[in-house]
């Protein structure tokens, strides 16, 4: 899933660094671990522990958008329009300038 920005990566990187703590809280039912970590520099990984469940993901940067990929294991398939909504209507604020 994309989410447009016009910020350039630079600044999306930053605002993604200091707001990567807030990821957990934009997830539905409020019960997951993540821990991030820069794989390079455009690419952040997720790692999800919910439901019983160990999730990966990544955040990719791009020029005119941030995508998201998480890779959900099948007994969570159930999840995935929750966890798109999610990241579209929360998403968003990761790009926020901090306050």
């Amino acid at each position: 899933m994309a989410l447009p920005h016009d910020l350039g990566r630079d600044e999306v990187r930053r605002r993604l660094n200091e707001r990567s703590h807030e990821i957990a809280d934009y997830l539905p039912g409020g019960l997951a671990d993540v821990e991030t970590d820069w794989v390079g520099e455009d690419s952040m990984a997720l790692h999800i522990a919910a439901m019983g469940q160990n999730i990966t993901g990544h955040i990719h940067v791009e020029d005119r958008q941030v995508v998201f990929e998480i890779k959900l294991p099948g007994m969570l398939s159930f999840v995935e329009p929750m966890i798109e909504k999610a990241i579209r209507k929360d998403g968003t604020r990761l790009l926020e300038a901090p306050k």
